[in-house]
């Protein structure tokens, strides 16, 4: 039955005639909204697999894709780079129903340092574009919103124990947007500061360490030593797994920099990967 809604729908010769070259496709509804882009290294092998999807549970959402497309749009590219530079660019434009990876890159979160005076902020957000013009030094923007929240929420845990914690209701000069979150405090010291920089920005290697140090030097860290050591693996973790790669990934293609719009940071990254860049 697939086999013959395939045929029927994009029709019969359509694989005799695709390269077994890279390339993307695009499936569509009756009206030419598009459901799903997809990129192939063989465009001929990849669409052969949607005609002959069985009835197996893997194959449901080939069966689902194939059911409800009018049309099959297939748009050869030049190289494996090529296409997926272009699959995440429609991915990213269009945002296909039946697409998830890519299609949510506006949550892509990003976090600011601003040191002004004796007053030091941290801030969390995914609409950094409402906040350029906080004189902030930003960083991201990274992928997982989850992760990047640990890492800012233990962050503010940790400097707690360096400096004054500022409520939030002196902060009413800050203007106020949907998705972020705040942190401010007195007293941190300018060397602290450089520490947060440095770590965010995946320049400075030792300032977990240096961070340590600076903890066991106060007594209320010292104790609650294993909720500090759990904070600083949780920080170690998403500095190797997050910051580090972004680093990596920046320096190869936009040289000494910090910060990426959330709209380009996927390209970046299969940039970095198809050009025998960072594992990333």
């Amino acid at each position: 039955m697939g086999t013959k809604r395939f045929d029927r729908k994009f029709g019969p010769d359509l694989l005799r005639e695709l390269p077994a070259s890279p390339g993307v496709y695009l499936f569509k509804d009756g009206d030419g909204t598009v459901l799903y882009v997809g990129k192939a290294i063989n465009l001929r092998r990849r669409l052969q697999r949607y005609r002959s999807a069985g009835r197996r549970k893997a194959q449901r959402k080939m069966r689902a894709l194939v059911r409800e497309a009018a049309v099959l749009e297939v748009r050869p590219q030049e190289s494996e780079r090529a296409a997926l530079l272009l699959e995440n660019e429609l991915i990213r434009t269009l945002r296909p129903v039946y697409n998830v990876d890519g299609a949510f890159y506006f949550l892509y979160p990003a976090v600011g340092v601003w040191h002004r005076g004796g007053q030091t902020m941290l801030l969390f957000t995914t609409r950094q574009a409402e906040l350029a013009g906080l004189p902030a030094d930003w960083y991201g923007t990274f992928r997982s919103r989850r992760r990047t929240r640990e890492a800012f929420e233990t962050w503010v845990e940790l400097l707690s124990h360096l400096g004054h914690p500022e409520p939030r209701s002196n902060l009413t000069w800050l203007p106020r947007a949907h998705g972020v979150r705040v942190a401010a405090f007195r007293r941190l010291d300018a060397a602290v500061v450089e520490l947060l920089r440095g770590y965010w920005g995946g320049e400075r290697h030792t300032a977990l360490g240096e961070l340590a140090e600076r903890l066991l030097e106060r007594p209320g860290a010292r104790d609650e030593a294993a909720a500090i050591q759990e904070g600083l693996r949780v920080l170690r973790s998403f500095f190797e797994q997050d910051i580090a790669k972004l680093r990596a990934a920046l320096l190869g293609a936009r040289g000494n920099v910090a910060f990426l719009p959330q709209d380009e940071r996927d390209a970046l990254f299969i940039e970095a990967r198809t050009s025998n860049g960072p594992d990333v």
